[in-house]
Protein backbone atom coordinates (compact mmCIF):
# COMPACT_ATOMS: atom_id res chain seq x y z
CA UNK A 1 0.00 0.00 0.00
CA UNK A 2 1.42 3.38 -1.03
CA UNK A 3 2.23 5.84 1.78
CA UNK A 4 2.72 9.60 1.33
CA UNK A 5 4.63 11.32 4.13
CA UNK A 6 5.03 14.98 3.16
CA UNK A 7 3.56 17.63 0.90
CA UNK A 8 6.24 17.32 -1.78
CA UNK A 9 5.67 13.57 -2.00
CA UNK A 10 1.91 14.15 -2.19
CA UNK A 11 2.32 16.71 -4.99
CA UNK A 12 4.56 14.42 -7.03
CA UNK A 13 2.13 11.56 -6.69
CA UNK A 14 -1.01 13.46 -7.73
CA UNK A 15 0.75 14.93 -10.77
CA UNK A 16 0.46 11.54 -12.44
CA UNK A 17 -2.91 10.28 -11.22
CA UNK A 18 -6.47 11.27 -10.50
CA UNK A 19 -6.90 8.65 -7.80
CA UNK A 20 -5.82 8.37 -4.18
CA UNK A 21 -7.66 5.05 -3.92
CA UNK A 22 -6.06 2.88 -1.24
CA UNK A 23 -3.30 5.41 -0.51
CA UNK A 24 -2.28 6.34 3.04
CA UNK A 25 -1.50 10.02 3.60
CA UNK A 26 0.26 10.48 6.93
CA UNK A 27 0.65 13.73 8.86
CA UNK A 28 0.56 16.06 5.83
CA UNK A 29 -0.79 19.61 5.92
CA UNK A 30 -3.21 19.63 2.96
CA UNK A 31 -5.01 22.82 3.91
CA UNK A 32 -3.71 24.54 0.73
CA UNK A 33 -4.66 21.66 -1.60
CA UNK A 34 -8.46 21.96 -1.63
CA UNK A 35 -8.80 22.10 -5.43
CA UNK A 36 -6.46 19.15 -5.91
CA UNK A 37 -8.14 16.98 -3.30
CA UNK A 38 -11.67 17.62 -4.54
CA UNK A 39 -10.57 16.52 -8.02
CA UNK A 40 -9.34 13.14 -6.78
CA UNK A 41 -11.08 9.84 -6.17
CA UNK A 42 -10.36 8.74 -2.57
CA UNK A 43 -11.98 5.29 -2.38
CA UNK A 44 -10.30 3.36 0.44
CA UNK A 45 -7.78 6.13 1.11
CA UNK A 46 -6.64 6.78 4.69
CA UNK A 47 -5.73 10.20 6.06
CA UNK A 48 -3.77 10.02 9.32
CA UNK A 49 -3.65 13.29 11.21
CA UNK A 50 -3.68 15.44 8.06
CA UNK A 51 -4.85 19.06 7.99
CA UNK A 52 -7.89 19.36 5.71
CA UNK A 53 -10.34 22.19 5.09
CA UNK A 54 -13.97 21.47 5.84
CA UNK A 55 -14.81 21.13 2.16
CA UNK A 56 -11.88 18.80 1.54
CA UNK A 57 -12.85 16.70 4.57
CA UNK A 58 -16.40 16.41 3.30
CA UNK A 59 -15.14 15.30 -0.11
CA UNK A 60 -12.71 12.61 1.09
CA UNK A 61 -15.21 11.10 3.53
CA UNK A 62 -17.92 11.20 0.88
CA UNK A 63 -15.56 9.47 -1.53
CA UNK A 64 -15.07 6.55 0.87
CA UNK A 65 -11.88 7.55 2.69
CA UNK A 66 -11.14 6.97 6.37
CA UNK A 67 -9.91 10.00 8.32
CA UNK A 68 -8.07 9.77 11.64
CA UNK A 69 -8.29 13.26 13.15
CA UNK A 70 -5.51 15.24 14.77
CA UNK A 71 -5.56 14.97 18.57
CA UNK A 72 -5.40 18.27 20.51
CA UNK A 73 -2.95 19.50 23.13
CA UNK A 74 -0.14 17.03 22.57
CA UNK A 75 3.59 17.87 22.68
CA UNK A 76 4.22 15.28 19.94
CA UNK A 77 2.73 14.19 16.62
CA UNK A 78 1.06 10.78 17.03
CA UNK A 79 1.05 10.35 13.25
CA UNK A 80 4.66 11.36 12.62
CA UNK A 81 5.81 9.84 9.33
CA UNK A 82 9.49 9.49 10.18
CA UNK A 83 11.89 8.61 12.96
CA UNK A 84 13.22 11.48 15.05
CA UNK A 85 16.31 13.08 13.54
CA UNK A 86 19.60 13.62 15.32
CA UNK A 87 19.10 16.32 17.93
CA UNK A 88 15.38 16.74 17.21
CA UNK A 89 14.37 15.73 20.73
CA UNK A 90 16.67 18.47 22.07
CA UNK A 91 14.69 21.18 20.27
CA UNK A 92 14.07 23.97 22.79
CA UNK A 93 17.18 23.29 24.87
CA UNK A 94 19.33 26.40 25.32
CA UNK A 95 22.96 25.42 26.07
CA UNK A 96 24.23 27.14 29.17
CA UNK A 97 20.83 27.43 30.83
CA UNK A 98 20.80 24.74 33.57
CA UNK A 99 16.99 24.56 33.61
CA UNK A 100 16.42 24.62 29.87
CA UNK A 101 16.69 20.89 29.14
CA UNK A 102 14.25 19.86 31.87
CA UNK A 103 11.79 22.66 31.12
CA UNK A 104 12.01 23.38 27.41
CA UNK A 105 13.49 20.46 25.46
CA UNK A 106 10.97 18.50 23.37
CA UNK A 107 12.22 15.27 24.99
CA UNK A 108 11.38 16.64 28.44
CA UNK A 109 7.99 18.03 27.40
CA UNK A 110 6.94 14.64 26.08
CA UNK A 111 8.23 12.89 29.20
CA UNK A 112 6.29 15.28 31.47
CA UNK A 113 3.14 14.66 29.45
CA UNK A 114 3.61 10.87 29.66
CA UNK A 115 4.32 11.03 33.41
CA UNK A 116 1.14 12.84 34.41
CA UNK A 117 -0.45 9.54 35.37
CA UNK A 118 0.90 6.88 37.72
CA UNK A 119 2.50 3.87 36.05
CA UNK A 120 0.10 0.93 36.07
CA UNK A 121 -3.00 3.06 36.44
CA UNK A 122 -5.68 3.35 33.80
CA UNK A 123 -4.79 6.48 31.87
CA UNK A 124 -7.49 8.43 29.99
CA UNK A 125 -8.47 6.71 26.77
CA UNK A 126 -7.40 9.58 24.49
CA UNK A 127 -3.96 9.68 26.13
CA UNK A 128 -3.62 5.93 25.69
CA UNK A 129 -4.75 6.20 22.08
CA UNK A 130 -2.25 8.98 21.38
CA UNK A 131 0.60 6.87 22.79
CA UNK A 132 -0.41 3.80 20.76
CA UNK A 133 -0.75 5.83 17.57
CA UNK A 134 2.66 7.39 18.13
CA UNK A 135 4.34 4.04 18.79
CA UNK A 136 2.66 2.52 15.74
CA UNK A 137 3.99 5.41 13.66
CA UNK A 138 7.49 4.77 15.03
CA UNK A 139 7.11 1.06 14.20
CA UNK A 140 6.14 1.95 10.65
CA UNK A 141 8.97 4.46 10.22
CA UNK A 142 11.49 2.04 11.71
CA UNK A 143 10.43 -0.68 9.30
CA UNK A 144 10.87 1.67 6.35
CA UNK A 145 14.30 2.75 7.60
CA UNK A 146 15.49 -0.83 8.06
CA UNK A 147 14.55 -1.76 4.50
CA UNK A 148 17.88 -0.18 3.56
CA UNK A 149 19.89 -1.73 6.40
CA UNK A 150 19.95 -5.53 6.29
CA UNK A 151 22.82 -5.98 8.80
CA UNK A 152 21.71 -4.48 12.10
CA UNK A 153 23.82 -5.22 15.16
CA UNK A 154 22.71 -4.08 18.61
CA UNK A 155 24.80 -3.13 21.62
CA UNK A 156 23.04 -3.40 24.96
CA UNK A 157 24.31 -2.24 28.34
CA UNK A 158 23.69 -0.15 31.40
CA UNK A 159 23.13 3.59 31.50
CA UNK A 160 25.28 3.96 34.61
CA UNK A 161 28.56 3.34 32.74
CA UNK A 162 30.37 6.67 32.88
CA UNK A 163 32.24 8.36 30.06
CA UNK A 164 35.55 7.90 31.90
CA UNK A 165 35.06 4.18 32.58
CA UNK A 166 37.52 2.02 30.59
CA UNK A 167 34.52 -0.07 29.52
CA UNK A 168 33.06 3.03 27.82
CA UNK A 169 36.11 3.19 25.53
CA UNK A 170 35.82 -0.54 24.81
CA UNK A 171 32.19 -0.22 23.76
CA UNK A 172 32.98 2.85 21.66
CA UNK A 173 35.77 0.94 19.91
CA UNK A 174 33.29 -1.85 19.24
CA UNK A 175 30.68 0.51 17.80
CA UNK A 176 33.37 2.01 15.57
CA UNK A 177 34.51 -1.41 14.34
CA UNK A 178 30.95 -2.52 13.63
CA UNK A 179 30.22 0.59 11.62
CA UNK A 180 33.44 0.21 9.64
CA UNK A 181 32.41 -3.38 8.89
CA UNK A 182 29.34 -1.93 7.17
CA UNK A 183 26.88 -2.98 9.86
CA UNK A 184 24.16 -0.67 11.17
CA UNK A 185 24.71 -0.07 14.89
CA UNK A 186 21.60 0.13 17.08
CA UNK A 187 21.34 0.81 20.81
CA UNK A 188 18.76 1.57 23.47
CA UNK A 189 19.54 5.25 22.96
CA UNK A 190 20.37 6.29 26.50
CA UNK A 191 23.60 7.30 28.25
CA UNK A 192 26.34 4.89 29.34
CA UNK A 193 27.13 1.89 27.15
CA UNK A 194 24.44 2.95 24.69
CA UNK A 195 26.01 6.36 24.15
CA UNK A 196 29.42 4.73 23.79
CA UNK A 197 28.30 2.47 20.93
CA UNK A 198 26.59 5.30 19.04
CA UNK A 199 29.65 7.50 19.63
CA UNK A 200 31.91 4.84 18.15
CA UNK A 201 29.70 4.50 15.09
CA UNK A 202 29.63 8.30 14.64
CA UNK A 203 33.42 8.51 14.72
CA UNK A 204 33.99 5.56 12.38
CA UNK A 205 34.88 7.74 9.32
CA UNK A 206 37.61 9.49 11.34
CA UNK A 207 41.11 8.26 12.27
CA UNK A 208 41.34 6.22 15.47
CA UNK A 209 42.84 9.20 17.32
CA UNK A 210 39.47 10.96 17.10
CA UNK A 211 38.13 8.70 19.84
CA UNK A 212 40.86 9.88 22.24
CA UNK A 213 39.97 13.50 21.52
CA UNK A 214 36.25 12.81 21.89
CA UNK A 215 36.69 11.05 25.23
CA UNK A 216 38.69 14.00 26.52
CA UNK A 217 35.88 16.36 25.56
CA UNK A 218 33.22 14.10 27.08
CA UNK A 219 35.11 13.80 30.37
CA UNK A 220 34.22 17.42 31.17
CA UNK A 221 30.89 16.11 32.48
CA UNK A 222 30.18 12.43 33.10
CA UNK A 223 26.91 12.58 35.10
CA UNK A 224 23.88 12.63 32.82
CA UNK A 225 21.76 13.91 35.69
CA UNK A 226 23.59 17.23 35.17
CA UNK A 227 21.86 17.51 31.84
CA UNK A 228 23.09 20.87 30.57
CA UNK A 229 26.86 20.40 31.02
CA UNK A 230 26.51 16.74 30.01
CA UNK A 231 24.82 17.68 26.75
CA UNK A 232 27.22 20.55 26.10
CA UNK A 233 30.12 18.11 26.38
CA UNK A 234 28.39 15.88 23.83
CA UNK A 235 27.76 18.82 21.54
CA UNK A 236 31.45 19.74 21.68
CA UNK A 237 32.26 16.33 20.18
CA UNK A 238 29.72 16.85 17.41
CA UNK A 239 31.22 20.28 16.71
CA UNK A 240 34.74 18.84 16.56
CA UNK A 241 33.71 15.87 14.39
CA UNK A 242 30.66 17.00 12.42
CA UNK A 243 30.60 14.41 9.63
CA UNK A 244 29.97 11.17 11.44
CA UNK A 245 28.39 7.92 10.29
CA UNK A 246 24.80 6.81 10.72
CA UNK A 247 23.51 4.73 13.61
CA UNK A 248 20.19 4.09 15.32
CA UNK A 249 18.82 4.61 18.84
CA UNK A 250 15.63 3.04 20.17
CA UNK A 251 14.96 4.56 23.61
CA UNK A 252 11.81 4.93 25.73
CA UNK A 253 10.01 7.49 27.87
CA UNK A 254 8.92 4.71 30.24
CA UNK A 255 11.82 4.93 32.68
CA UNK A 256 12.95 7.98 34.65
CA UNK A 257 13.95 10.80 32.38
CA UNK A 258 17.44 10.79 30.89
CA UNK A 259 18.77 12.53 27.79
CA UNK A 260 18.52 10.64 24.53
CA UNK A 261 22.12 10.30 23.42
CA UNK A 262 23.35 12.76 20.83
CA UNK A 263 25.38 10.50 18.55
CA UNK A 264 22.63 8.41 16.97
CA UNK A 265 21.55 9.91 13.67
CA UNK A 266 18.02 8.48 13.86
CA UNK A 267 15.91 7.86 16.95
CA UNK A 268 12.84 5.68 17.33
CA UNK A 269 11.60 6.62 20.80
CA UNK A 270 8.65 4.75 22.27
CA UNK A 271 6.19 5.19 25.09
CA UNK A 272 5.74 1.41 25.56
CA UNK A 273 9.00 -0.06 26.79
CA UNK A 274 7.90 -3.65 26.18
CA UNK A 275 7.35 -2.99 22.47
CA UNK A 276 10.57 -1.00 22.22
CA UNK A 277 12.72 -3.60 23.97
CA UNK A 278 11.42 -6.63 22.12
CA UNK A 279 11.52 -4.74 18.83
CA UNK A 280 15.12 -3.59 19.27
CA UNK A 281 16.26 -7.16 19.80
CA UNK A 282 14.14 -8.38 16.89
CA UNK A 283 15.73 -5.99 14.38
CA UNK A 284 19.28 -6.96 15.43
CA UNK A 285 19.52 -9.69 12.82
CA UNK A 286 23.35 -9.53 12.65
CA UNK A 287 23.74 -10.09 16.38
CA UNK A 288 23.63 -8.54 19.84
CA UNK A 289 26.50 -7.62 22.13
CA UNK A 290 25.76 -7.37 25.86
CA UNK A 291 28.09 -5.08 27.78
CA UNK A 292 27.84 -4.97 31.58
CA UNK A 293 24.54 -3.71 32.92
CA UNK A 294 21.94 -4.37 35.58
CA UNK A 295 18.35 -5.63 35.58
CA UNK A 296 17.38 -4.11 32.23
CA UNK A 297 20.37 -5.57 30.39
CA UNK A 298 19.86 -8.97 32.02
CA UNK A 299 16.23 -8.93 30.93
CA UNK A 300 17.36 -8.18 27.39
CA UNK A 301 19.76 -11.15 27.45
CA UNK A 302 16.92 -13.57 28.04
CA UNK A 303 14.50 -11.81 25.73
CA UNK A 304 17.05 -12.25 22.96
CA UNK A 305 17.64 -15.83 24.08
CA UNK A 306 13.91 -16.53 23.80
CA UNK A 307 13.86 -15.27 20.21
CA UNK A 308 16.82 -17.53 19.41
CA UNK A 309 15.59 -20.49 21.45
CA UNK A 310 12.34 -20.73 19.51
CA UNK A 311 13.73 -19.30 16.26
CA UNK A 312 10.86 -16.81 16.34
CA UNK A 313 11.92 -15.10 13.12
CA UNK A 314 13.16 -18.19 11.30
CA UNK A 315 16.81 -17.56 12.09
CA UNK A 316 19.19 -17.39 15.04
CA UNK A 317 21.83 -14.70 15.50
CA UNK A 318 24.98 -14.39 17.62
CA UNK A 319 24.94 -13.28 21.24
CA UNK A 320 28.24 -11.93 22.60
CA UNK A 321 28.93 -11.21 26.26
CA UNK A 322 31.46 -8.38 26.60
CA UNK A 323 33.53 -8.71 29.83
CA UNK A 324 33.89 -12.37 30.77
CA UNK A 325 34.43 -11.67 34.48
CA UNK A 326 31.17 -9.74 34.74
CA UNK A 327 28.99 -12.21 32.84
CA UNK A 328 30.55 -15.38 34.31
CA UNK A 329 31.21 -14.34 37.91
CA UNK A 330 29.53 -11.07 38.91
CA UNK A 331 26.26 -11.81 37.15
CA UNK A 332 26.59 -15.34 35.70
CA UNK A 333 24.09 -15.08 32.85
CA UNK A 334 26.45 -16.59 30.26
CA UNK A 335 26.80 -20.07 31.86
CA UNK A 336 23.06 -20.15 32.54
CA UNK A 337 22.34 -19.28 28.92
CA UNK A 338 24.67 -22.02 27.68
CA UNK A 339 22.86 -24.54 29.86
CA UNK A 340 19.52 -23.29 28.54
CA UNK A 341 20.68 -23.50 24.93
CA UNK A 342 21.84 -27.11 25.25
CA UNK A 343 22.31 -28.50 21.77
CA UNK A 344 20.03 -26.03 20.01
CA UNK A 345 21.50 -24.21 16.98
CA UNK A 346 22.06 -20.92 18.79
CA UNK A 347 24.37 -22.60 21.34
CA UNK A 348 27.19 -22.29 18.82
CA UNK A 349 26.49 -18.57 18.46
CA UNK A 350 27.05 -17.68 22.13
CA UNK A 351 30.41 -15.95 22.61
CA UNK A 352 32.42 -14.15 25.27
CA UNK A 353 34.91 -11.35 24.68
CA UNK A 354 37.03 -9.01 26.77
CA UNK A 355 37.73 -6.34 24.18
CA UNK A 356 36.33 -4.95 20.96
CA UNK A 357 38.65 -6.96 18.72
CA UNK A 358 37.59 -10.26 20.30
CA UNK A 359 33.91 -9.36 20.00
CA UNK A 360 34.31 -8.45 16.34
CA UNK A 361 36.31 -11.62 15.62
CA UNK A 362 33.50 -13.73 17.04
CA UNK A 363 30.75 -11.85 15.20
CA UNK A 364 32.51 -12.03 11.86
CA UNK A 365 33.17 -15.75 12.29
CA UNK A 366 29.61 -16.51 13.40
CA UNK A 367 27.05 -15.05 11.01
CA UNK A 368 23.32 -15.58 11.63
CA UNK A 369 21.86 -18.95 10.65
CA UNK A 370 18.53 -19.82 9.06
CA UNK A 371 16.83 -22.67 10.89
Amino acid sequence: MRELHDLAEFDRFVETTERLDGVIVQGVDLSERLDVITSLSCVGATFLGCRLTGEALEHVIGSGAVVFPRLPDLPFDPYRPRLYGQGELLDGWIPGDPRSFDEDALDSKIYRWASRHDKGSNIPVLDALAQRLHDHAIDDALGEHLDGHPDVVAVMGGHSMTRTDPAFRTVAELGRAMSREGWHVATGGGPGAMEAANLGAWLSPYPDEALDAALTLLAIETDFHQADPYLRAGQSVLDAFPDGAASLAVPTWFYGHEPTNQFATLVGKYFANSIREDGLLAIATRGVVFSPGAAGTTQEVFQDATQNHYAVFGNVSPMVFLDSGFWRDDLPAEPLLRKLAGDRPYAALIGVADDAAEAMEFLVAHPPQNV
